[in-house]
């Protein structure tokens, strides 16, 4: 049997984990930074550890005192490394700020080149993008404007330079899944902004899919966007959901329209012949 680790078991790395157990009978090692949640692993088949990429800037004694002892069973005899973990943000745009993340993948990697690892999924965004206009593919270039795309994008480049393995990176749009939605924060607010923007959303299900089609074809040393190709407009989109979800419609201004980026995923279904399921949405 087969080991994939799982950096990372919240809202996508746990459902993800769970289906890489039952429908693809993988041994799964999956990671919490919470005591509590290792028996939630635990009771799904996942095996569990409390690994934690501490703050690098809390301590000078190096990488091993910044990742937890338990990073090394967790990696034992797995092939695949996903890592699903967000950027840690602090609400402030000094280089200090942007580093923490990068620097904590940074001292992850001397434990995946000693390990069984050879190949590494990096859930990253489209936030890498920043707000360019038109067509966004793979070969656009990245210039992200927020604090987690700015992050992100470093990560990416630190964790594909590295050739003691091949690295692929998965930049999802907009997650949306039975229980998250960007309408319920949305419902009743006013004077919103881009109501003529086309959505990039993509549901936890096709998340969950797409990783499995990279792994069974083995698609390594890879950049992906992953966005249904399903584009209406903020404004149609949200308005629409609130509606079937007896929500409060949310109200845009048409004069606060600049943004009309639309991030193509033709690469992802020519590649991995992958068909979104677009009844999700």
């Amino acid at each position: 049997m087969k080991k994939i680790s799982i950096l990372g078991c919240g809202w996508l790395g746990l459902p993800l984990a769970k289906s890489l157990i039952v429908k693809k009978r993988y041994s799964v090692n999956g990671s919490t930074t919470s005591e509590d949640k290792l028996l939630v692993l635990e009771n799904a088949g996942i095996n569990p550890f409390l690994v934690i990429l501490n703050d690098p800037e809390a301590s000078g004694e190096g990488a091993s005192e910044n990742v937890s002892e338990s990073i090394i069973p967790f990696l034992a005899e797995s092939e695949i490394l996903i890592i699903d973990i967000p950027p840690k943000l602090r609400g402030n745009n000094d280089d200090s700020s942007r580093k923490v993340f990068v620097e904590k993948i940074e001292n992850l990697i001397p434990f995946i080149e000693k390990s069984t690892v050879k190949k590494v999924l990096f859930v990253s965004s489209t936030a890498v993008y920043g707000n360019d206009n038109g067509i966004i593919t793979e070969e656009t270039i990245a210039n992200p404007e927020t604090e987690s795309g700015k992050q992100l994008l470093l990560a990416e480049a630190v964790l594909q330079k590295n050739q003691n393995f091949g690295t692929t990176i998965l930049r999802f749009g907009g997650l949306i899944g039975e229980d998250r939605h960007p309408v319920k924060h949305l419902a009743g607010k006013e004077n919103l902004e881009n109501p003529d923007a086309p959505i990039n959303l993509i549901h936890q299900n096709d998340c969950i899919r797409i990783i499995e089609e990279i792994i069974h074809l083995s698609k390594w040393n890879e950049v992906f966007n992953a966005v249904a190709p399903f584009h209406p407009t903020r404004e149609e989109y949200y308005t629409q959901q609130a509606k079937e979800q007896n929500l409060t419609l949310p109200k845009f201004s048409a004069e606060k329209s600049n943004i009309k980026k639309t991030i193509s995923s033709e690469k992802i279904e020519n590649l991995l012949n992958y068909q979104f399921k677009l009844e999700d949405y």
